[in-house]
């Protein structure tokens, strides 16, 4: 396999950096956890487990449940819950890949999965999923999302947990008292944005993500607005990201901060911009419907709605794709038949409901999805509803490409502050990154052409 200079110097730098914090973090080792790519054993199907949250904090307590009920049902299973933020979980894994300290299994999104596949920490599930409950149960859309995003295999690599989608959440409330139409469009965003500030009152008409995550917000506002509706050219090996129409967009876009946006907003990830929208006045928040749940606590339902993305004057909506978040099983485990028991269950009908409910996602278990909850979740019932009745396009990102992750996250956060402050020009900030996913393109189209 080749690999760039680029990734290889990330990979030693992060082994460097982060092996004592990641052995640490586990709290295992001889009894289930080693370097990447170890050949592991079924096991017993009993003892201890561990298991890595991939959004720590933010469902912890959902895992936890699921851990109890599990634990309930299967006596002789010990699950060790460790939770890591999700900024943080990327390179926790790859450090321990290097240097050893794994867990049985972990949660693995679509974004992260080719680069944990091209190291081979991953077991492959397709035989155990054919011969397991769940076959024919989960949805086949994500099944193949993950399978496509292994990186080139066709392997299945991680079992779907869940599907996510970009929502614009407005304040109803504010709208009204200023005459505002619902922001349903990029044209009635811009205008709400602007009417809806008054900085010397500490209001705002919008909160932009600059911190950790930042770039899938980017991107999703920039090809909302420009209208391309394909990550590469007809060619299949130059990225459109640095289309001029793009650009456009994207200066746009990152012309509102500190115009109608908080100046804080240069360092809020996605817990700290929901929060701060949650216990402020700021009319509009673009995320996804993980954050349903906390708006719901922090406002009720009456103050405030969400809404897919905004369409083009012409009622065209264009979207880049959410990852599919999963569940794997790490290759080297040592006792993998209790592990795959313990994916298996927390997949099932009931347990992926409540978990999805929780975190106001779309379930990957079919009959979860048929729940009564999700119609009562206004944000889940209406993207379930734009991705299936042919009025958005989705742009389909690249997480097939081993470096996609470190592209569109660490190479690159530092780079989009510097187009919010004014340091760098959204079309340098593009070049760049359309230099970068090049490269990792090629690479890959010659590694599987």
């Amino acid at each position: 396999m080749m690999i760039s200079n680029r990734r290889s110097r990330r990979t030693v730098t992060a082994v460097a950096l982060g092996a004592v914090l990641a052995l640490a973090a586990t709290g295992c080792g001889a009894d289930g956890s080693g370097a990447g790519g170890g050949k592991g054993a079924e096991g017993s199907g009993t003892g201890k487990i561990v298991f890595w949250d991939n959004n720590g904090g933010v469902r912890t307590d959902a895992w936890k449940a699921i851990i109890a009920d599990f634990e309930k049902a299967n006596p002789k299973i010990d699950v060790e819950y460790v939770g890591i933020p999700a900024t943080d979980y990327q390179s926790k894994v790859d450090t321990a890949i290097q240097g050893g300290g794994l867990p049985d299994v972990g949660g693995v999104g679509a974004a992260m999965l080719a680069g944990f596949a091209a190291q081979n920490a991953l077991e492959p599930l397709d035989d155990r999923l054919a011969k397991s409950s769940l076959n024919g149960k989960l949805n086949k859309d994500m099944v193949t999302s993950v399978r496509s995003a292994g990186g080139g295999d066709g392997k299945l690599y991680s079992v779907p947990t869940s599907a996510n989608n970009g929502v614009l959440y407005y304040r109803t409330d504010l709208f009204e008292k200023a005459g505002l139409d619902e922001p349903a469009t990029w044209d009635a965003f811009y205008e709400a944005a602007e009417k809806l500030t008054d900085a010397k009152k500490n209001e705002f008409g919008y909160t932009i993500r600059g911190g950790a995550g930042s770039i899938a917000q980017a991107l999703d506002a920039m090809y909302g607005q420009s209208g391309i509706t394909s990550f590469w050219d007809a060619s299949g090996e130059k990225t459109t990201v640095n289309d001029p129409r793009n650009v456009k967009a994207l200066e746009k876009y990152a012309g509102l901060f500190k115009k109608v946006t908080p100046a804080a907003d240069l360092n809020n990830d996605f817990t700290k911009m929901v929060a701060q929208w949650d216990s402020g006045t700021i009319g509009m928040l673009n995320h996804n419907l993980g954050s349903y749940q906390d708006h719901v606590k922090a406002l009720g339902t009456d103050k405030f709605r969400g809404i897919p993305q905004p369409t083009l004057a012409d009622g065209k909506r264009v979207q880049v794709s959410n990852p599919v978040d999963g569940i794997g099983l790490f290759k080297n485990s040592k006792n993998k038949e209790a592990a795959w028991k313990f994916i298996e269950f927390a997949t099932s009908h009931a347990q992926n409901s409540t978990f999805n409910e929780a975190a106001g996602q779309v379930p990957a278990n079919n009959d979860a999805a048929e729940d009564a909850w999700i119609a009562k979740a206004e944000p889940t019932k209406l993207a379930a509803a734009a991705l299936t009745d042919g009025s958005t396009t989705i742009v389909q990102l690249p997480y097939y490409l081993p470096d996609w992750n470190t592209i569109s996250k660490a190479d690159n956060e530092p780079n989009f502050q510097k187009v919010l402050n004014g340091d760098m020009t959204a079309e340098e900030f593009l070049d760049t990154v359309a230099g970068q996913l090049n490269e990792a393109q090629a690479e890959w189209l010659q590694r599987n052409g």
